[in-house]
């Protein structure tokens, strides 16, 4: 009977030490991912003798882009990325560092990224803001969800050396955001300073994890108190009532735009989470979890390999938006440890890199590998790279 037991013990102590070994090794292959990934970004997209980086690969400098606002800026040809992609270069460096505590990604973001970020940096007009292309181009506009990304780089970024420069750069971001709401519609931020026609949900939803993480770094009571109403406003806005999911923006005469995308839900799910941590309301909690719920199934996917294997895939589309939204997944799996949502952005994280990807390192969107994009988005890129690097912070 001692001998039986004893074996039991042997056993059990083998497969749990088996289950550490194979959640480390996720962890340490999502991390090289992480890094391999960064490493072809900078490779394929730097400018000789410059901070800026292009938009895509292959160059081609009469691409134009569809995601501005104003036609005159979307006829113009542009030789660097504009601000958001550029951007998404400093949340895949941020979350490298996050992940590995490495001072070179500090030095990375001092020498790097920060430098060329400081080239959209507006000075001209006020309040001060990031403009959506470089300063030393024809004046263009500023959109308010651009410069919330921004800012939550920054506020993540302090949290992680606690350099008040970071800090200090984050609430002046936060000036700018202030001064793009107004009483109509009740509150709610705009999408773009020049064209105040639509309050959207990628400038509230962020703005509301904005400010609470303004709060949790600053313990100011004011940032708490518009977290909240940024979150009420749009969830009184903007969700879907038969999903939990979020429409895309309102326009000032009420129409909704009612597309849906992967992180504006993701960014109310994870505002959701950071309310109930603060709160400890259980409506949040029930609000995040209803909501990954649905994003889950909304925006993944039954996928079959070649080899018969079943998993669940993405759906092909803005890898960036599903890297948004992975961030919601995360900081809800921080409060009810439930890793069905976390263990299906591994397996197809893990089909991706190895059937996604191209000769130079570089993944398109569909990451079942059916259909390659001729070319390579920048912010495709960094969101890959946020995303392994978040991956690899969950053991």
């Amino acid at each position: 009977m001692k001998a039986l037991r004893f074996l039991l013990i042997i056993v059990c102590a083998y497969f749990l030490a088996s289950c550490v070994s194979t959640k480390q090794a996720d962890s340490n292959s999502n991390l090289e991912r992480a890094r391999q990934t960064l490493d072809s970004l900078y490779l394929n997209y730097s400018v000789s003798n410059s901070h800026l980086l292009r938009e895509n690969y292959p160059f081609n400098e009469q691409y134009k882009v569809t995601y501005l606002a104003s036609e005159n800026q979307t006829n113009m040809p542009n030789q660097f990325s504009y601000l958001w992609p550029y951007s998404g270069t400093f949340s895949a460096v941020n979350s490298l560092l996050e992940a590995t505590h490495d001072k070179k990604y500090q030095q990375l973001l001092e020498k790097q990224v920060l430098p060329g970020l400081e080239e959209y940096f507006d000075t001209e007009r006020t309040p001060i803001a990031y403009s959506s292309y470089i300063r030393t181009a024809p004046t263009s506009d500023r959109f308010y969800d651009d410069n919330i990304w921004v800012g939550i780089d920054f506020i993540d970024i302090y949290q992680i050396t606690k350099e008040k420069k970071y800090l200090d750069k984050a609430q002046l971001i936060w000036n700018f955001i202030e001064s793009g709401t107004d009483s109509l519609l009740g509150d709610g931020i705009y999408w773009c300073e020049q064209k105040k026609e639509s309050k959207n949900t990628c400038s509230n939803a962020p703005g509301s994890v904005f400010a609470l993480k303004l709060f949790k770094a600053t313990n100011d009571s004011l940032y708490f108190k518009r977290g909240k109403e940024l979150y009420k406003w749009t969830q009184k806005n903007l969700q879907d009532s038969t999903d939990y999911l979020y429409f895309d923006n309102i326009r000032l005469d009420g129409k909704i735009g009612k597309a849906k995308f992967a992180y504006n839900s993701g960014q109310m799910m994870q505002s959701a989470a950071l309310l109930y941590q603060l709160t400890k309301n259980p409506d949040y909690l029930k609000d995040a979890q209803s909501i990954a719920k649905e994003c889950y199934n909304y925006f993944f996917t039954d996928f079959t390999t070649d080899t018969g294997e079943s998993l669940k895939m993405l759906k092909q589309g803005n890898i960036w938006f599903t890297a948004v939204m992975l961030r919601g997944f995360i900081e809800l799996y921080q409060l009810d440890q439930n890793k069905t949502f976390i263990d299906a952005f591994n397996q197809c994280l893990s089909y991706a890199w190895d059937n996604a990807r191209d000769e130079n390192g570089l993944f398109s969107t569909d990451l079942t590998g059916n259909n390659n994009n001729e070319k390579k988005w920048l912010l495709t890129q960094a969101a890959m790279v946020e995303m392994y690097s978040r991956l690899a912070t969950i053991q």
